[in-house]
């Protein structure tokens, strides 16, 4: 199982994923650091936010939403907000349980199986009866 990143693996996650939004010309004049705000520092648009949104849930999946944890703050914390705070919300949010999988020959116990008969003749008798 896959350790948790940190949160210097996560800063280094988000700038590419800036490089890869706005481009990397842009970001050779500016360093990103936990302290560098999308708003004053990056100057980042909101199709610019929602493209980051799609790279996070890529890479952290479906737990870490951006655009729910925006919708969250006030219009100042978003203008506020802070390549740490995304860094520590990612950080804070569990990864996802991996999935069971159960193997496709995989033996039921005869004691568990329901016989379609019993499971149909379990639906209620009110859907068979007639509108009166």
């Amino acid at each position: 199982m896959a350790s948790d990143p940190t949160a210097e693996q996560i800063l280094a996650d988000i700038t590419a994923m800036l490089v890869e939004t706005v481009g990397d010309e842009f970001l050779l004049a500016e360093e990103v650091t936990l302290k560098t705000t999308f708003n004053e520092d990056l100057a980042l648009e909101s199709i610019e936010f929602v493209a980051l949104a799609e790279l996070l849930q890529q890479r952290y999946g479906a737990a870490v939403d951006l655009i729910a944890f925006l919708a969250e703050k006030d219009m100042e914390e978003i203008l506020a907000m802070t390549v740490g705070d995304l860094v520590s919300h990612i950080a804070g949010t569990p990864a996802p349980a991996p999935v069971a999988q159960v193997p496709v020959d995989a033996h039921v116990p005869a004691d568990a199986q329901v016989p379609a008969s019993r499971a149909v003749a379990a639906a209620p008798a009110a859907a068979s009866a007639p509108a009166g």
